[in-house]
């Protein structure tokens, strides 16, 4: 990963500015419900709650608000010494960090972080602080990522813009008792699948967090859009809903 960084151009400041910007859209994103992206991660119980008990692939406590598992796709726009930005297919900018411990792929394949250059489409795991990524895993050319800004579309993504009304809809199957704030927030690979699943069905967003319901199904917050605000994924890892 180094010797890629050394070789790097240095846009750190252009990158910072880029992200400065996207990081107001969040903040200013709205659910479907009319809430804030900022105030849907007010804790729904004290982050010094006792940890809720853990689902597949590890879990957390109640708290809404902090870091958690998440992640995001698009094409990376620029490079640092530090990691990357990439550009989602809605517009939003994302800053990403990588560490010594990043893994990478290329397709389905084992890679190195010399793959990463500019313009290709990567799909990024780790855990989401608004619109930093600190990555755990970077895959390159992910599946389907040709016909990701169709793909988009094709979903009603609807990107953030300043100013508008926030899209209220639904799609599919709503969990019928489901509220929000609800659930225990979880890590490890059911985060992953379920944030891979979320972003293949709905690409555009950024998944902050990953929360297992109570019937064991999960609720993928995804904010940096005006719609989808929450995606529903089943145990098995479908997508059964939005809104």
């Amino acid at each position: 990963m180094f010797s890629r960084k050394i070789t790097r151009s240095i846009v750190v400041g252009a990158a910072a500015i880029a992200v400065a910007g996207g990081s107001y859209g969040i903040v200013s994103a709205t659910s479907s419900g009319g809430s804030t992206a900022a105030a849907s991660t007010t804790p729904a119980a004290s982050s010094s709650s006792p940890a809720a008990s853990s689902g597949p692939g590890g879990g957390g406590s109640n708290a809404r608000s902090g870091p958690a598992a998440g992640g995001s796709s698009g094409t990376v726009s620029s490079l640092s010494t530090s990691g990357f930005t990439l550009t989602t297919s809605a517009g939003q900018k994302v800053t990403v960090k990588e560490a010594s411990s990043t893994t990478y792929q290329k397709g389905t394949s084992p890679a190195s972080a010399s793959a990463i250059t500019t313009g290709e489409p990567v799909l990024v795991l780790g855990t989401t602080s608004s619109t930093t990524i600190t990555a755990t895993q970077v895959t390159v050319q992910p599946a389907g990522s040709a016909a990701t800004a169709a793909s988009s579309a094709a979903a009603g993504v609807v990107p953030f813009q300043r100013g508008t009304q926030t899209t209220a809809k639904q799609a599919g199957q709503i969990p019928a008792d489901y509220t929000e704030g609800q659930g225990t927030i979880v890590s490890g690979t059911a985060a992953n699948k379920a944030t891979e699943a979320a972003l293949a069905a709905y690409p555009g967003g950024v998944v902050d967090r990953v929360v297992q319901l109570s019937n064991g199904e999960y609720e993928v917050h995804n904010i940096g859009v005006s719609w989808p605000h929450h995606v529903f994924v089943s145990q098995d890892f479908q997508v059964t809903g939005a809104d």
